[in-house]
């Protein structure tokens, strides 16, 4: 019997789709290495637990194919009737027995993989909404579950590390973060600075007479960035260092 494949043809989008399974196949193993006592342990996301993180990554897969069945159908399928119905979703599947809450997580990591498999190749261009009320086309629902699965695997606290995520992942994560800043107005008089290379990678207010800068390698500024520590960052205002490092301005 031959194995079904992925519908599309183009070799960007299967690089994606690529991350995103293997970012699923990574936060998988993660979860499968925790106990089931330990599910209710902090994670390190303020005020959640891990089995929120956990419930919130199975639940957003099906959100997710929701809208690749929009794209599929024409039929409008949102990810969410309101944020208020989806953070009362993760809090209940943070009440769940730990094997529902492990089975909640394989099955709509296979629902979402079979929507995207068998999604038609002319689909992937089809419009849909996000939860925050952006129009995109289908593809990006790829790119919406790939920083999901690699992120939150990180907020599992169980041994995950910036570190450990693809170097791609991370550029185009500290892009959509600074993209985000500089929409918002809040990179004011900030500057980023990506060591580690030939030639450092700066994003933000790089016209700013004096800005604060923060410096480190492309795994602690994506952790800084997306708020989640300052290791591995340093600051500085005019060639004199500042302590501790500044928070990052709010992503989401």
């Amino acid at each position: 019997m031959v194995a079904r494949r992925d519908q599309t043809t183009d070799p960007v989008l299967l690089d994606g789709l690529l991350q995103a399974r293997r970012g699923t196949a990574f936060f998988a193993r993660k979860l499968n290495e925790l106990p089931d006592a330990d599910l209710g342990g902090d994670s390190l996301l303020p005020g959640w637990t891990r089995r929120h993180v956990i419930a919130h990554v199975g639940y957003n897969a099906r959100a997710i194919a929701r809208l690749v069945e929009w794209a599929a159908t024409g039929v409008e399928t949102p990810m969410y009737p309101s944020v208020e119905v989806r953070n009362h979703e993760i809090d209940f599947g943070a009440t769940l027995s730990p094997i529902a809450l492990r089975n909640l997580f394989d099955h709509s990591a296979v629902h979402l993989n079979v929507e995207w498999r068998d999604l038609p190749a002319d689909s992937w261009h089809h419009k849909v909404k996000t939860v925050q009320g952006r129009t995109v086309p289908a593809e990006e629902t790829v790119w919406m579950r790939t920083r999901e699965v690699w992120v939150h695997a990180v907020d599992l606290d169980n041994g995950a590390r910036f570190k450990d995520i693809p170097a791609p992942v991370l550029a185009r994560l500290l892009k959509d973060i600074t993209g985000a800043w500089h929409a918002r107005g809040t990179d004011k008089e900030l500057v980023i600075e990506v060591t580690g290379r030939a030639s450092p990678r700066t994003y933000g207010d790089t016209t700013a007479a004096s800005p604060t800068v923060i410096s480190g390698s492309l795994p602690a500024i994506a952790r800084w960035a997306t708020g989640r520590g300052t290791d591995g960052t340093t600051a500085q205002r005019g060639g004199a260092p500042i302590t501790p490092v500044p928070v990052a301005p709010a992503w989401i």
